[in-house]
Parts: C-alpha cells; structure tokens; sequence
C-alpha cells in the first residue's frame, strides 16, 4: 500500500471486517487533483451494486477550485475483475454483511481504494471492543513499568 490519503476509522468501530479487496475507481480529471490534494471525506459512505456494477456512494470530494463543475458526492463506479465483483454480491447478499470502504491512498500513482466486506457491531460489541483494548493499554503499561 501506497501513501494513505484518507482512511475511514469509523468502519473498524461499526463493522467486524472479514474480508479487504483493493479496487480502482473511475473519476473525473478534476477529481483525481482534488483527491490527491487531500481533499476526500469517505466517512459515512458506503458500497453498493448497481446493476451490475459496485459504486462508492456518498463519499464527499471537495472541488480545488470554486468553478468546478462536479458534484461533490456523485455515485462512482468502483473497478474489480469480474470473479471478485461475483464474490463480493455472494457476500453482501448473506444477511447483515455490508461493504465499507476503508482506505484511499496512491499506488505507482493510481488511486486505489480498500474496501471491506463485514457485519454491523451491535452496541454490546462496541463495548467489548473498548474494553479488550483498555486492557491491552493497561498491560502494555505494566509491562514498560516492570522493564523500566
């Protein structure tokens, strides 16, 4: 993986991730500048099959320049071989698994997009995750002290 241009931590805390698949996406001249300046919000969006094809949804690019004549949270289509575009749709049809995308970032100067296929938590399972993770914090302290 590349330089990471932006990353959507919200997916790791909303959905147990299964499986990750990295896909090309299809853009506009001026969004490919606006998105390598940084200036791409993929909280909050999703993937979904239309017709027979995935699309990024509701991801927000915000145009470099006042005047261009884009819109900023347009559907775009999401670019995998068929096999894999076959595999995902056998996934996101079993009940509850939803595709998120996770990360954008560069690769050999292409804009690439991780997405991942998982479950929504429920709230006891966000709790779970917080508490697992305070007490691997806690342990990693008592450990340094110990060394210390």
């Amino acid at each position: 993986m590349g330089k990471t241009i932006a990353s959507n931590k919200n997916a790791f805390r909303n959905y147990q991730i299964d499986d990750k698949y990295e896909c090309g996406i299809s853009l506009l001249g001026n969004e490919v500048k606006s998105i390598k300046s940084n200036r791409i919000n993929i909280n909050g969006s999703y993937v979904a099959f239309i017709k027979s094809e995935l699309h990024l949804i509701n991801a927000h690019i915000s145009p470099i320049q006042n005047n261009d004549l884009f819109e900023p949270t347009r559907s775009r289509v999401l670019l995998l071989n068929k096999k894999e575009i076959l595999k995902i749709r056998q996934q996101i049809e079993t009940k509850g698994y939803t595709a998120v995308p996770i990360n954008v970032y560069l690769k050999n100067s292409l804009i690439k997009i991780e997405i991942g296929i998982g479950k929504g938590k429920k709230t006891y399972d966000k709790r779970q995750t917080i508490i697992e993770r305070d007490r691997k914090r806690q342990a990693a302290r008592e450990l340094k002290r110990r060394n210390t």
